[in-house]
């Protein structure tokens, strides 16, 4: 499967669209590292414990939106996108969507 931010794919043809593809999940980590979370909030920096839970939401949505699109009989994903959500405190919903397509 092909994966790419833009709207076509090098040296391929776009023969089908099939529609739009997408994959998302809603992370939360846990109260332990909720509280060292807020411990960098206070004293400033990076947060890693929410670096670190984005990036696995980020692989899983992806993921998924991969999953989504063979199943449609895709053979690329163009156009993708990211968009972000927070839930609630210390939860946010991940989402990666793109157009399926089916390439000559």
């Amino acid at each position: 499967m092909i994966i790419t931010n833009t709207d076509f794919v090098a040296g391929k043809e776009i023969k089908e669209i099939l529609g739009v593809a997408r994959g998302n999940t809603i992370q939360a980590k846990n109260i332990g590292k909720d509280i060292k979370a807020g411990f960098r909030h206070i004293a400033g920096g990076e947060i890693k414990e929410y670096t670190q839970m984005l990036a696995e939401a980020r692989e899983i949505a992806l993921k998924r939106m991969e999953e989504k699109a063979e199943k449609m009989g895709a053979d690329a994903v163009i156009n993708i996108r990211f968009m972000t959500a927070a839930i609630m405190s210390g939860a946010a919903e991940i989402l990666a969507y793109g157009t399926a397509v089916k390439l000559k």
